[in-house]
């Protein structure tokens, strides 16, 4: 489980990124974390790993404090944490195979990994791995060979790899297409389910939240303000999150892509008749 309480940080010019958060996740909660840019997503995102140092509060993941660490410790406990980027942050030019393998980079000795020399056992997982997220045929293809939804599902595999006690995903689904937002979003699900992993999904797609996370928080200038199932998300709580006008754009261009997509699958079946 992980317990966040009273999360603050300040950067040096005295902007409030965080303020006073707490909430926790049980295992197996999957929970999308929504508001404007700006709000603190990822930060929030950040401080959980540490790549971003929080000014005060408590951070503990069963049951232990991270925010105590030394430097040490902090990379053996970060190797508990899986964390899924926006942008892939895969090296194009290794196969999907290795990409996958990184994932126990914190797991080898330093020779092993200069040489990609890993254990039978790391290798036999990988291959499970890619399995789980349909990608066993592309083991050996290079990373920059692949699709968006291709690659997001060789980031997933490399978290997994860690076999992480928490998933931290950024932005899943902001460089994909619908179809393959909604895949993607559905494999997180099925994971954290399956694992019993709790999840933090930063994700600007409220509809897509709505549709498939157990939990809805919404941040608003560092501050929880929305804490709740999905189905709680009325036009009120999304106005208190956005504000008026913004929430009034975002559920145009929600519109708009929905539109896009029916006529996308409209002239697709045009073609096939």
């Amino acid at each position: 489980m992980l317990e966040l309480t009273s999360l603050t940080k300040v950067y040096k010019t005295g902007d409030k990124a965080l303020n006073d958060v707490s909430f926790t996740v049980p295992k197996g909660q999957i929970v999308g974390l929504i508001g404007p840019s700006g709000a603190g997503k990822s930060t929030l995102i950040r401080c959980i790993n540490r790549l971003v140092e929080p000014t005060s509060g408590s951070i503990k993941l069963g049951g232990r404090e991270l925010t105590r660490l030394s430097s040490g410790e902090l990379r053996a406990q970060r190797r508990r944490i899986g964390m899924i980027f926006q942008e892939f942050a895969l090296v194009e030019r290794l196969t999907v195979m290795e990409n996958v393998l990184s994932g126990r980079l914190g797991y080898v000795s330093f020779w092993q990994s200069l040489t990609r020399r890993f254990p039978p056992a790391d290798i036999q997982r990988a291959y499970r791995l890619l399995d789980r997220v349909g990608l066993m045929s592309h083991a050996d293809k290079r990373a920059d060979a692949l699709s968006g939804g291709q690659r997001q599902r060789v980031g997933i595999a490399r978290a997994l790899a860690q076999e992480p006690e928490l998933l931290l995903v950024d932005e899943p689904t902001a460089s994909l297409d619908p179809k393959t937002s909604r895949q993607i979003m559905r494999l997180l699900v099925e994971i954290c389910a399956e694992d019993g992993l709790p999840a933090i999904v930063n994700i600007h797609d409220v509809p897509l939240a709505q549709q498939f996370m157990q939990r809805i928080i919404g941040l608003q200038s560092g501050r929880v303000v929305f804490d709740g199932p999905p189905e709680a998300l009325t036009t009120e709580a999304l106005t208190t999150i956005y504000g008026a006008e913004d929430w009034n754009a975002m559920k145009n261009d929600a519109a708009e892509d929905v539109a896009a997509e029916a006529d996308a699958v409209r002239r697709m079946a045009a073609i096939s008749a």
